[in-house]
């Protein structure tokens, strides 16, 4: 009876699901797009990838005033490629290092535009206290980096949007009693490891809530490029191919150089990534915000594909598939204040979609298995991803070739 009643609509696209799983586009929460020095031909080749790979929204984690026109021209669909957040340029220790300087950002960055502050290391706590205070006094979130002078606690306190890549936690754990320097923290604090009290995790996590901070994990850029996994482990990933020949050879030359490091201790870093693995579980299970984020592209990490690698290592952390989605899924929507338009598959919702092979509940693997992303409503099939992809891999191919 209901089939009858239907309005039929003569020239709707019908997609054939049978047999198949359809879930919510992903939303990628630490994002970096090309600047136009770099060329606007990178730039939508980049966004494609992202899409290609089921990622239907990005958060741009380094802007850029070119990224707030393509911000316009996505949403109006003059370029094919995900919903776009984007931050103003970066601020760090040198392009804000006084109160004046800083403050003249915030303000500058709110009336261009931008989505929110991306906050970098080497920020003085006086400098960091006036971002704070003229952010929140024009209107404009900041999320990144928490700087050495800051710390993990005073930048909770601060009502950071997002702390990215947990920075700032591992030596957050350490007992004042152990008369760290700050300065000796190595790569997110991975040389204080074996000092941490993880009793003091807890209520770390419970300041977190109590703040509405998020945390954006890029576990998959610990593991990856700082984990003793060796290079032509990552290097002989499939996505590798969409990568020009000159970005592969600076990766390969970053972890080369990590590894053969005299200083490089392969237990300790085991150590350190599964300590940040019973972080995000923790958090997880404490119900902090936890949100999909993998720092793309950066070493070893290409524009949506990472986020497979990423969501793989939350499930390896002890989170069921379905928790795993959740962070890019819901949780975004939820962070953008958008929960009653996306995240979900539900009637009224944004048209932003991914159809699946196999169940990715059953095997978070099975979301490798894309037959077909929707991006607005504008369906890109199985097909015309492989031809885009393909015709990428080839021009690097040949570029490699030469």
């Amino acid at each position: 009876k209901r089939q009858e009643e239907a309005p039929i609509i003569q020239e709707a696209q019908v997609i054939d699901g049978t047999g198949k799983y359809l879930l919510p586009g992903l939303a990628e929460m630490h994002a970096h797009i090309p600047n136009p020095d770099q060329g606007e031909a990178l730039i939508e080749e980049t966004l494609f990838l992202y899409l290609a790979a089921g990622v239907t929204t990005i958060r741009g984690m380094l802007g850029h005033p070119r990224h707030l026109e393509l911000r316009e021209q996505v949403e109006k669909g003059s370029i094919l490629g995900p919903r776009i957040y984007t931050s103003g340029p970066s601020i760090n220790g040198n392009s804000a290092p006084d109160i004046e300087t800083a403050t003249a950002m915030v303000r500058e960055q709110q009336e261009a535009g931008y989505d929110f502050l991306k906050l970098h290391p080497g920020i003085k706590l006086e400098v960091f206290d006036a971002i704070v205070a003229t952010a929140k006094e024009v209107g404009i979130p900041y999320a990144g980096h928490v700087s050495r002078e800051v710390g993990v606690r005073h930048a909770i306190n601060s009502d950071y949007a997002s702390i990215d890549h947990i920075d700032g936690y591992v030596e957050g754990l350490v007992p004042e009693e152990a008369g760290v320097d700050p300065e000796e923290n190595g790569f997110f604090g991975i040389n204080f490891t074996d000092l941490v009290d993880e009793s003091l995790l807890p209520d770390l996590i419970k300041t977190t809530i109590e703040h509405d901070v998020w945390i954006v994990p890029t576990q998959c850029l610990a593991e990856r490029w700082a984990g003793p996994v060796a290079v032509e482990r990552v290097m002989s990933d499939p996505e590798m191919a969409y990568m020009s020949p000159e970005t592969l050879e600076r990766w390969r030359e970053s972890k080369q150089n990590m590894l053969s490091n005299d200083q490089y201790d392969v237990e300790k870093t085991q150590r350190w990534i599964d300590l940040r693995r019973r972080m995000i579980k923790e958090m997880f299970d404490s119900n902090a915000g936890v949100l999909l984020g993998s720092d793309a592209p950066q070493v070893f990490n290409v524009p949506g594909f990472a986020i497979q690698h990423e969501i793989e290592m939350y499930v390896a952390a002890g989170l069921t598939p379905y928790e795993a989605l959740v962070t890019g899924t819901v949780n975004p929507a939820r962070y953008f204040q958008l929960g009653n338009s996306r995240g979900m598959i539900k009637e009224g919702y944004q048209a932003d979609l991914i159809l699946v092979e196999g169940n990715p509940l059953e095997n978070i693997s099975n979301l490798e298995k894309r037959t077909g992303v929707m991006i607005r409503g504008k369906w890109l099939s199985r097909e015309e991803l492989d031809q885009k992809l393909a015709a990428i891999a080839e021009k690097y191919a040949a570029a490699a070739g030469q």
